[in-house]
């Protein structure tokens, strides 16, 4: 029984409405296995690959290189066993006659991020799913909730999934008072609180896995478990020049030079990143917060808190890439902790090896 199987653009994120089809990576008459990476697609935060989530022979390339798309619209068309050409045009005209008339009522539908005053100021969370432990995720310096874009999703599948926004950073409020860790695990706090969650399995990235530790030492009682990715507080070496140069960075051809330090793959930083980025960098407090948190993180070259010893009172999982140049990945040595180091990624392990991510993530959870 042959089976004709509809490749569409995925949706990455909350904020992902179309992509750009930068270029094909398999041919048609090339024989395709589930997971195989069909092609590359470029959106307003990042470069990816499209996974194909089934097996068969691409027999269609409907999308062209350099055509932006919508998502959900269809990219290709393959084939498991035997299939006419004719039935091949019947599958694609049928699928973009109804894709046009359902496409744009879709998009409305999907869940927004919520703001509320929450600890005295404003803060900006994203949910998804229900059910289970609670996991949060916190972001690292610089970053906000679309750090986890690749992420999300996938993990809320069987439980609730909180993002939020740092303060100091994405829609969050700006205005920082001490600027310290504690000022953010207090915050961290402040939304369990308002979300109604007594425990919940907290999952950082770089600075963010800082604050979950912070978090863990002075609430231990709120924490059922650690995720901790390319995590801050667990050895002195940091990259104090990519922190500098952050902060610093006032037009693209400066912040380019950082930017390309988080990912071993340079080309996943987009012109529309490096926009975004300053965009923010260039809202009213965001410098003075940067300044602030970056100058609480670390002296130059080496980082200011050592958290190793609130590693053993929870269970914890422990993420590096092989080639992070922020933070080093021989941090993950001798912890007290599952470890997954993936090798050819770099700083922003989640994003560029998601699915490896996710998968330990969720094998992790199951059991905790």
């Amino acid at each position: 029984m042959s089976q004709i199987h509809t490749l569409t653009m995925p949706k990455w994120g909350l904020s992902m409405t179309e992509g750009r089809v930068d270029a094909w990576l398999k041919q048609e008459g090339d024989e395709i296995s589930k997971g195989d990476e069909v092609l590359d697609v470029e959106t307003d935060k990042i470069s990816s690959s499209v996974e194909a989530p089934f097996s068969g022979v691409l027999r269609r390339q409907v999308a062209r290189p350099d055509e932006t798309l919508p998502v959900g619209a269809l990219l290709a068309v393959v084939v498991d066993g035997e299939a006419e050409e004719a039935e091949i045009d019947a599958v694609v005209q049928r699928f973009q006659a109804e894709f046009v008339a359902q496409g744009s009522a879709d998009q409305a539908q999907g869940p927004a991020p919520q703001k509320a005053e929450v600890g005295g100021r404003l803060l900006r969370w994203f949910e998804l799913g229900d059910g289970g432990t609670p996991l949060v995720l916190v972001h690292g310096f610089g970053g906000d909730l679309n750090n986890w874009l690749f992420n999300h999703p996938a993990l809320a599948a069987d439980r609730r999934v909180v993002a939020l926004d740092l303060p100091g950073h994405g829609e969050s409020a700006k205005a920082l008072d001490k600027g310290d860790l504690d000022e953010l695990s207090e915050t961290v706090l402040a939304l369990l609180d308002h979300l109604g969650i007594a425990k919940a399995h907290l999952g950082g990235h770089s600075m963010g896995g800082a604050v979950c530790l912070n978090v863990a030492r002075l609430a231990p009682q709120r924490v059922a478990s650690l995720c901790l990715v390319a995590s801050a507080g667990l050895g002195e070496a940091i990259n104090g020049q990519y922190l500098q140069g952050f902060v610093a960075a006032a037009n693209r051809n400066a912040l380019k030079p950082q930017m390309v330090q988080l990912f071993a793959d340079p080309g996943l930083v987009t012109r529309q990143m490096l926009e975004d980025m300053l965009k923010f960098k260039r809202l009213e407090g965001v410098d003075q917060a940067l300044r602030q948190l970056g100058s609480a993180l670390a002296d130059g070259d080496r980082q200011r808190h050592d958290l190793r010893g609130v590693l053993g009172q929870h269970p914890t999982l422990v993420i590096w890439g092989a080639e992070d140049a922020i933070i080093p990945a021989a941090h993950a040595e001798g912890v007290e902790a599952e470890v997954l180091v993936v090798p050819g990624v770099g700083h922003m392990v989640q994003m560029e090896a998601a699915d490896q991510v996710n998968q330990r993530v969720l094998e992790f959870l199951s059991k905790h």
